[in-house]
């Protein structure tokens, strides 16, 4: 199984608690292998005064990038604050994941990205082309810029490696 996000529903107001608490729980019972990443997606507003401020994108949710296994569902779901899974229809049914450019928007809105860059690609890997000109085009990794999250991928054009500079959120790995 391959790990994807998912959308949890929390008390409104209680989403840095859940959001600790499960990542609490995901230690203690050696699920960190199946619940990978928890994010309250927040972004920052300036308000009138010109002081920032940290606002909820979503009150209520949290994103949880995970395998969903029975396991690792019966861990999110039965953590202290969630009230469940958003595109289940309940009845012991699992939930759908997000679409990969509906975590690129959201994450990216956040500065953060879909791929761990640092741990997941590497020069010289395999990636798909998700969007964009050269999109369901396959390449190789020839440079990574992490600080811009952009890449450099070779593509086969017309029989002719051509060197494509994509963002991050442009890919898949392969």
């Amino acid at each position: 199984m391959q790990k994807e996000w998912y959308v949890v529903n929390t008390y409104s107001g209680h989403e840095d608690k859940v959001k600790e608490k499960l990542e609490m729980r995901a230690n203690s019972m050696g699920m960190e292998d199946y619940i990978l990443r928890v994010v309250v997606p927040t972004q920052t507003e300036i308000d009138e005064k010109g002081k920032e401020k940290v606002k909820k994108m979503f009150p209520g949710y949290i994103l949880v990038e995970m395998v969903m296994t029975d396991e690792a569902w019966f861990v999110v779901r039965n953590t202290p604050g969630v009230t469940g899974f958003i595109g289940s229809s309940g009845k012991g049914a699992k939930p759908f994941p997000l679409t990969p450019s509906e975590v690129d928007h959201i994450l990216g809105s956040m500065g953060m990205s879909r791929l761990d860059i640092a741990n997941e690609l590497a020069i010289g890997d395999k990636v798909e082309v998700t969007s964009g000109p050269f999109a369901n085009m396959f390449g190789k990794v020839k440079s990574i810029d992490l600080e811009n999250a952009k890449l450099e991928v070779a593509l086969d054009l017309f029989g002719q490696e051509t060197i494509v500079e994509l963002e991050l959120s442009q890919i898949s790995k392969a």
